[in-house]
C-alpha cells in the first residue's frame, strides 16, 4: 500500500514537472534552421572562448553541439535539447538530449554542450545507435578548465570529449542522471 502511494506521488511530480515546462516555454519544436543556426553560433562562441575547443576540433571527426539545453526539477529532474551534428563545416544531422534524474535537486538551468568525436567508429557509433545512452559505448570525458589548459592534441586520440559552456541559472542537486541522445527529424 505504501509503495502504491509513493508510486502516485512520484507519478504526480513527475506530471507536474511536465507541465510546467511546457506552460512555461522551455519546450518547444525548433525547426532545422534554428537549430542549425543556434549550434552554429554557440560553436563559435565556445571557439572564442575556449581555444582548446578549437585546436580539438582540428582533429576531430565530427562535433556535436546543443547550443540550449533546460535543466529544471524539484527532486524529479529533467532536460531537454536540440543539436545539430557538423563534420568539415557541413550539417550530417539532428539530434536531441534528454535526461531524467531524481534525487536531491532544486532550480533551473540553461546551458551548452558540445561532443567532439575523435575516431570514425565513435562517430559511427552514434550514426547507427537507435538512441545512445552516455555511459555507454564511446567513452566520453568531459573537459574541465584545468584539462584544457594541459591537453595537447596528440593525446587526445579516443573516444568523445565534452566542454559545457553557457551555464545560466542555479540548479544545486545531488543524484542520478543518464542521458540519452537520439536523432530526429526536424522541419
Amino acid at each position: 500500500m505504501q509503495n502504491l502511494m509513493h508510486s502516485r506521488r512520484l507519478a504526480t511530480l513527475l506530471v507536474a514537472f511536465a507541465v510546467t515546462l511546457g506552460s512555461a516555454g522551455l519546450v518547444r519544436a525548433d525547426t532545422a534552421a534554428e537549430i542549425r543556426r543556434d549550434s552554429r553560433a554557440a560553436l563559435q562562441q565556445l571557439y572564442a572562448t575556449t581555444p582548446a575547443a578549437r585546436k580539438l576540433a582540428d582533429s576531430a571527426r565530427a562535433v556535436l553541439v546543443f547550443p540550449r539545453i533546460v535543466k529544471a526539477g524539484f527532486l524529479v529532474g529533467g532536460q531537454h535539447g536540440n543539436g545539430t551534428l557538423f563534420a568539415a563545416g557541413k550539417t550530417l544531422g539532428y539530434y536531441k538530449t534528454v535526461a531524467a534524474s531524481y534525487g536531491l535537486q532544486a532550480g533551473v538551468q540553461k546551458f551548452g554542450y558540445a561532443l567532439f568525436f575523435m575516431t570514425q567508429s565513435d562517430l559511427d557509433y552514434l550514426r547507427k545507435s537507435e538512441g545512445w545512452e552516455i555511459g555507454t559505448g564511446p567513452s566520453v570525458v568531459i573537459v574541465d578548465q584545468g584539462m584544457a589548459r594541459s591537453f595537447t592534441t596528440t593525446t587526445l586520440k579516443k573516444g568523445v570529449y565534452a566542454f559545457a559552456f553557457g551555464q545560466k541559472g542555479l540548479m544545486a542537486g545531488l543524484g542520478l542522471q543518464g542521458t540519452k541522445i537520439t536523432k530526429i527529424n526536424p522541419s
